[in-house]
């Protein structure tokens, strides 16, 4: 019986596990192919294309940790900013940023992240460079929220959203 008892227990555990997601948000007219890398431990996502003008909402593993960049259609795949995200973890909590570090000079892809709801914190820039992105290897801009959903703009263009930067 405590067998049982441990089965349902962790079943219903595993119901309450919520999924993470970030919804990509194109502000321009170009299409684009967003590639993910997890790291170790975290499954695999597979790359998806954007269309122009339109969200498309990818959905991770609730602990899932890692990065994704975007390549315009027809141009080589290279990373070039970085989107970063922890879901799920330390207290809970989702970790973010928006990462210079492989190449500051992509300015047309992947530009900001922030939680869905509540639109703050905010990671990265709608003009690159700014002070909201992760540009050194020991930056202190990685962001943290309670929420498991995010949104990520690529491509030139505001999201007419009012962000303040929470202290």
């Amino acid at each position: 019986m405590r067998f049982a008892t441990s089965v349902a227990t962790l079943i219903a555990s595993a119901a309450l596990s919520t999924a993470a997601s970030v919804s990509f948000v194109t502000l321009d007219n170009t299409q684009r192919t967003i590639y993910f890398t997890s790291n170790p431990g975290s499954s695999n996502i597979d790359s998806v294309t954007t269309a122009p003008g339109k969200n498309t909402t990818v959905t991770f593993p609730d602990t899932w940790q890692g990065n994704w960049y975007a390549v315009k259609d027809g141009a080589s795949n290279v990373p070039g900013m970085l989107g970063e995200v922890n879901f799920g973890s330390w207290k809970g909590l989702t970790y973010f940023d928006v990462s210079a570090i492989v190449d500051p000079n992509d300015k047309d892809n992947v530009k900001q992240i922030f939680p869905a709801a509540s639109h703050e914190p905010m990671s990265g820039c709608e003009t690159f460079p700014c002070n909201d992105a992760y540009y050194l290897p020991d930056d202190i801009q990685t962001k943290a929220t309670l929420e498991s959903d995010l949104v990520c703009t690529l491509g030139a263009g505001s999201t007419g959203y009012s962000f303040t930067e929470a202290q």
